[in-house]
């Protein structure tokens, strides 16, 4: 797969659409299509790198930053009872886009908070807030 056409670098460069919840000049944070539970985030660099341990430093840097910024939203909007936080590298690990991306996922008490997904339109109008 060519930079070309990589899915994150087209939602990187807005020339594919995305949920983005915050951007600086290194890192983009959208809400993930298909999420394990409501709030589920995708923190990407902007530059292309296949994976985690193809990064460089600044990016890795910029990419840890944005998530105590998407943790501290998503805990303020959100309320949730924990996170898991994952990367996963080549398809043996899971990773299915080959450009370096980070979970964040917000964990609830089912009893106590969500009880169903909401639709990501919701959840985005709830962060955006």
């Amino acid at each position: 797969m060519t930079k070309n056409d990589c899915i994150f670098c087209k939602i990187a460069n807005k020339t594919i659409p995305s949920k983005i919840i915050y951007e600086d000049e290194m890192v983009l944070a959208f809400l993930d299509i298909n999420p394990i539970e409501n709030g589920h985030v995708l923190i990407i660099s902007k530059k292309h790198f296949d994976n985690f341990s193809s990064m460089k430093q600044e990016y890795l840097n910029a990419v840890m930053q944005a998530s105590l910024v998407v943790i501290n939203l998503l805990k303020n909007k959100l309320n949730p009872d924990g996170f898991n936080y994952l990367s996963n590298e080549n398809q043996i690990a899971g990773q299915v886009v080959m450009h370096f991306h980070f979970h964040i996922i917000p964990r609830y008490e089912k009893e106590n908070k969500f009880n169903k997904k909401i639709a990501i339109e919701e959840i985005l109008k709830i962060l955006t807030k």
